[in-house]
């Protein structure tokens, strides 16, 4: 699994926004990220959310994105529009469901379906949300520390 990308954000934009608007607060790219065993990512909205979250850390498969785009012609949104941390390539997220993995040294434990919302037909396109079953990426445990660094950074 190459790690292409990393996007934290300080503040949730549609988790607990039920009912409301969405929020405004960007993804931040950036070339790396600590990673801090059970509680998260150093930045990033879901460090210390409750002992134990399942959702420690979110992956999002590229290839995922790149057929999005294809399917619906939405060339004018980025990968960070899913508002997951790490976007990868060369993995298929769903056989890590369940299991222990590592990647770049750091462990991981695959916890579930970053199960799309539909909020996604709000981010990306209408018709996402439903597109994105089974394909929403995965939500993640942190099981060691580690620096985190994407391979091909864009920032």
């Amino acid at each position: 699994m190459r790690v292409l990308r990393i996007f934290i954000s300080p503040s949730h934009n549609y988790f607990g926004h039920h009912g409301m608007a969405a929020g405004d607060q960007p993804m931040v790219e950036v070339a790396e990220v600590e990673c801090l065993a059970g509680r998260g990512l150093a930045g990033d909205r879901f460090l210390d959310h409750k002992p134990d979250y399942k959702g420690q850390v979110t992956f999002f498969e590229q290839e995922v994105f790149e057929k999005l785009r294809e399917e619906f012609a939405v060339f004018d949104r980025d990968v960070d529009a899913f508002r997951r941390n790490v976007i990868v390539s060369g993995q298929d997220l769903r056989a890590l469901i369940g299991r222990e993995f590592t990647v770049q040294g750091i462990k991981f434990s695959g916890s579930e379906e970053a199960k799309p919302c539909y909020w996604m037909d709000e981010a990306f396109c209408p018709g996402a949300e439903a597109a994105l079953k089974g394909a929403g990426g995965l939500r993640a445990r942190i099981l060691s520390d580690g620096v985190l660094r994407a391979e091909a950074a864009a920032v």
